[in-house]
C-alpha cells in the first residue's frame, strides 16, 4: 500500500519537482524578482500543506481550502507579500498574523527570517505544526492567540505580514513594528487591496497595492 505521501507508488515530492519549476517560472513571469523568495517558493513542499486529495493542485496558482473556513493563499499572493516585506533588506524578525496551514511561515523560514506566527484557531494551529514538522521546518514560534493584539512580548518586529483582511489597520501591530520596519496586509471587506506600511521616524507611510481576496481578520481565539 502506498504511503499517505505517495500517489501511484511515487512520492509527491518526486512528482512535484517539474510542477514546482513551472510555478517559480510563472512567478517570474508575473513580476516576482527576489531570488530569495523564488528559491524559498521552490524549496518549500507546498503539497504537504494541503489536503492529500488536493495535492495535485498544490502548485497551481489558486487558493485552496484547508478546513475550518480557511484557505491557503495562491502562490503568487504569498510570493508578492513576502517580496514586499523583504525587498532590499535582510529578513530579520517577522510576525505573521494568521498561521493557517503554515505555508507562509515555511516560506519565510526558508528566506532566513526569524518567524513568530499567530493563529486564533487551535485546530488550524495544530495542523500547521504537523505540516511544518513534515516539511522539516520546525523553527517558527507558533502562538495561539488574537492576532489583532499582536505579540508585544516579542516586539519590536522588522516585518509584520497579515494573512487575513482587516477593516482598518490594527494599531497594536503598528506599535509593534520597529522603526524602519514594514507591514504588508490586506484591507477591506467587499473590496480588498493589499497595503504596504513603512514605519519611519516621521510616521507611517502607506501604499495601496493590488486587489486581493482574503478571509476576514476576526477578534478573539478558539
Amino acid at each position: 500500500m502506498a504511503s499517505p505521501l505517495t500517489q501511484n507508488g511515487q512520492a509527491y515530492g518526486m512528482l512535484s519537482e517539474r510542477t514546482r519549476r513551472r510555478m517559480t517560472d510563472r512567478l517570474r513571469q508575473n513580476g516576482i524578482s527576489d531570488e530569495r523568495v523564488l528559491k524559498a517558493m521552490h524549496e518549500v513542499p507546498r503539497h504537504l500543506f494541503v489536503d492529500q486529495a488536493l495535492a495535485t493542485r498544490a502548485y497551481d496558482d489558486v487558493s485552496l481550502p484547508i478546513g475550518h473556513g480557511q484557505t491557503i493563499s495562491q502562490p503568487l499572493t504569498v510570493a508578492r507579500m513576502t517580496e514586499l516585506l523583504l525587498q532590499g533588506r535582510q529578513p530579520g524578525k517577522i510576525l505573521e498574523i494568521g498561521t493557517g496551514c503554515g505555508y507562509q511561515a515555511a516560506v519565510l523560514l526558508k528566506t532566513g527570517a526569524e518567524v513568530y506566527s499567530m493563529e486564533r484557531l487551535a485546530a488550524i494551529l495544530d495542523q500547521a505544526r504537523r505540516n511544518l514538522r513534515a516539511s522539516k521546518l520546525v523553527n517558527a514560534r507558533l502562538v495561539h492567540g488574537d492576532g489583532n493584539a499582536g505579540l508585544p512580548e516579542a516586539a519590536p518586529f522588522d516585518g509584520i505580514i497579515v494573512a487575513a483582511a482587516a477593516r482598518s489597520i490594527p494599531g497594536a501591530l503598528v506599535d509593534q513594528l520597529a522603526e524602519g520596519g514594514r507591514m504588508v496586509l490586506p484591507l477591506g471587506e467587499t473590496e480588498q487591496h493589499l497595503w504596504l506600511l513603512e514605519k519611519t521616524s516621521q510616521g507611517v507611510q502607506k501604499t495601496k497595492l493590488d486587489p486581493v481576496k482574503f478571509v476576514p481578520l476576526l477578534n478573539g481565539r478558539s
